[in-house]
């Protein structure tokens, strides 16, 4: 470890971590979760690394009200980048941290289940 690296300043980043649901129950329809975590780190390869580790660590397994196997598991990092404003205080109320563009409004409401009245 170099001098630097341990001088070099944390920044704020978002990273988008999806993740998967699965059952053993034979009809189970897999739900998808899209998660945005707020990660602190001295570099943006660093930052995709904390992502990788976090999305590992939050896969989980129970069993529900059926006594069916519920696994949620870490299907992909979708993202890591800078926060918009990486000088934001928390106690301040309408930051900016994190923006995506698209451009098929269509597809986009297709998946996301707030906009399409789809029951989770």
């Amino acid at each position: 470890m170099t001098l630097e690296s341990v001088n070099k300043k944390e920044s704020f980043y978002i990273a988008i971590i999806l993740y998967k649901s699965s059952s053993d129950a034979p009809d189970y329809k897999s739900l998808y979760q899209e998660s945005f975590v707020l990660i602190k780190a001295t570099s943006l390869e660093a930052a995709k690394a904390k992502a990788l580790n976090h999305g590992k660590n939050e896969s989980v397994s129970y069993k529900n009200e059926n006594g069916e196997t519920i696994t949620w598991s870490l299907q992909q990092v979708i993202d890591v980048n800078s926060v918009l404003d990486d000088d934001f205080n928390a106690s301040e109320d309408g930051v900016d941290l994190y923006a995506r563009h698209f451009r098929n409004y269509e597809a986009y409401q297709s998946f996301e289940p707030l906009l399409s009245n789809e029951p989770l």
